[in-house]
């Protein structure tokens, strides 16, 4: 299945999207694609319903991040044995692990803001894993029963704050909108191989990052299983595992993004991310002249 949230920022209703692509109400049948709706039974319910059975939404519809309730988001660093030599790092013996705000989480097609100050934001598409079974001490070999699906993250770091002002990498993580997840949060069974997925993120129509998961250091089921050696993991967290080479930090010369950027993000199997660029003053005066701003 594929699996949405729809409709104003803060009041997502769940959804599906059908054989056909459109994207279908499930607001009757589920709270929320969250919690108790992300357990193996709710999923093996809704995989029985009939999708044209289900009210159609109306084009146009926003599109949320396809999970809520997320309590922990994890993110792993320098995954993908192309984007360590790029950035020059070595390859860590273990996954490198540090905390993005849950507040940052925005939809696929939200407005990325520049933080105030400002001069670094960088993009980076990752493949996120949505977890749907509370995860405690797991193994590898039995960490995917506890996957609800996965989704396409941009995990969109500022540099300066990152690496220049001292302390964690978690400052320059989790910046508002800097977590946007989706379109769909797609369950497993849909996925021939998560280790042979090819991703891509396009700036201004430009392709940046080409990548595959077949080049990630630590796969999924051991990225799971690690993580919950060291935290509880509950339903609806997220932990999103790296990104391939072509970030803007490691262009001749380091590109970052401008007001006005677009960005385009793909993961073979699960859709497709658009974000537009806005500046932290551009911002505040469209949210003060009550104009749209997603």
């Amino acid at each position: 299945m594929k699996l949405i949230r729809h409709g104003a920022s803060g009041d997502e209703k769940p959804g599906l999207v059908d054989a056909r692509g459109g994207l279908r109400d499930l607001s009757g049948t589920l709270r929320d694609i969250a919690g108790a709706g992300l357990s193996r039974d709710s999923l093996d319910r809704l995989a029985r319903i009939d999708p044209e059975s289900l009210p159609l939404l109306p084009p146009g519809t926003r599109l949320g991040p396809c999970v809520g309730g997320t309590r922990n988001f994890v993110a792993i660093g320098l995954n993908y044995a192309d984007h360590a030599a790029e950035t020059g790092a070595a390859i860590p013996a273990e996954p490198i692990l540090f905390n993005k705000a849950p507040s940052c989480i925005v939809g696929p097609n939200d407005t990325v803001i520049l933080p105030k100050g400002s001069a670094k934001t960088d993009w980076e598409i990752e493949l996120a894993i949505v977890i749907g079974a509370r995860a405690s001490y797991v193994h590898a070999n039995e960490a995917l029963r506890y996957v609800a699906g996965v989704c396409i993250c941009n995990d969109l770091s500022e540099r300066e704050f990152q690496m220049e002002r001292g302390g964690t990498w978690t400052k320059g993580k989790g910046c508002p909108t800097f977590g946007p997840l989706g379109p769909w949060l797609v369950t497993l069974d849909e996925i021939p191989d998560l280790k042979n997925l090819s991703m891509s993120l396009d700036l201004n129509g430009r392709r940046m990052q080409t990548g595959s998961t077949a080049t990630m250091i630590f796969d999924v089921p051991q990225i799971v299983a690690y993580v919950s050696h060291f935290m509880m993991l509950e339903p609806g967290d997220v932990i999103t595992t790296g990104t391939p080479p072509g970030v803007g930090l490691g262009m001749k010369p380091p590109r970052y993004l401008k007001s006005d950027d677009e960005m385009v993000l793909r993961i073979d199997g699960l859709g497709e991310q658009r974000q537009r660029v806005v500046a932290f003053d551009d911002w505040t005066a469209k949210v003060a002249a009550g104009e749209p701003t997603h």
